[in-house]
């Protein structure tokens, strides 16, 4: 009789591996997360190869956050003149002022706001945001694929449209202000993250069923880690839509609202 004590069948797996098979088990592994693990160290300290590539991941995310939008610049003419895009801006009036300053993006400049309305029609089925937030780089990076993809699923359920704006210095509360002022069933914010060593270009996606001041994030949905290593943005734009057609349905957003992905995969 075998007293020996028996490995689980993962472990007798992992034994039964090669030496030789472990460089291509390194690369799978690898392969599914953009996370540095299993890089290799020399002594106690990463390769001249991973140090390097910190350093540089570390300086896109320094300039993500610094950067400064420019509409012409940065999204082109053919796209700002198809879809009739105008910039407006918080209250923070640098980019200082506004990572010193949260509450200040928070609210729309007076002449922004009187212009968002006297351009956008009110009390729109679904009213699209572009916020500059933590990454500018993310905005510029995305921005061109998400104005059709949301466009055609709203009209796939025969809603309005609002006229697309992007605000710059913006913060997520800036959906109160928007919602006061145009009244729109849904608001989505598509807004830079706060960039990180894997990635400094993903977005989030806010959502919320008729945004009014004093609402916080307990009233508001979020789609966060938009980006062709994480959640692709037409993968997310189903996600939206699955979120916005229960927001209208329920006529309340926010932590009562349940997102069922597997609903969202069902809408074309």
């Amino acid at each position: 009789m075998d007293d020996s004590p028996q490995l689980p069948v993962e472990s007798k797996r992992f034994r039964e591996t090669s030496l030789s098979d472990l460089p291509k088990l390194v690369e799978t592994i690898r392969a599914r997360t953009p996370a540095r693990i299993l890089v290799g160290r020399s002594g106690a300290a990463y390769r001249t190869a991973t140090q390097l590539e910190l350093r540089q991941d570390h300086a896109a995310a320094l300039d993500a956050v610094h950067a400064e939008l420019d509409l012409l610049r940065d999204f082109g003419r053919e796209l700002v003149e198809r879809w009739r895009l105008f910039e407006v801006r918080s209250q923070a009036t640098s980019k200082t002022e506004y990572l010193m300053r949260p509450d200040l993006g928070r609210r729309l400049e007076e002449a922004g706001r009187q212009q968002m309305i006297r351009v956008c029609p009110p009390k729109a089925h679904l009213q699209v945001v572009i916020g500059d937030g933590l990454s500018a780089a993310a905005v510029v990076a995305q921005a061109s694929r998400w104005l059709p993809l949301l466009h055609e699923a709203s009209k796939s359920q025969a809603w309005t449209f609002g006229q697309p704006f992007v605000v710059r210095y913006c913060r997520v509360g800036i959906l109160n202000d928007i919602g006061e002022a145009l009244d729109p069933d849904v608001v989505v914010l598509l807004i830079g993250e706060r960039p990180g060593l894997a990635t400094a270009v993903s977005l989030s996606a806010y959502l919320a069923y008729r945004p009014r001041a004093g609402h916080t994030d307990a009233q508001r949905n979020l789609i966060s880690n938009i980006h062709d290593r994480a959640v692709s943005p037409e993968v997310a734009a189903k996600r939206i839509i699955s979120l916005a057609i229960k927001m209208r349905e329920l006529k309340t957003s926010g932590i009562t609202v349940k997102e069922v992905v597997a609903m969202a995969s069902r809408i074309t």
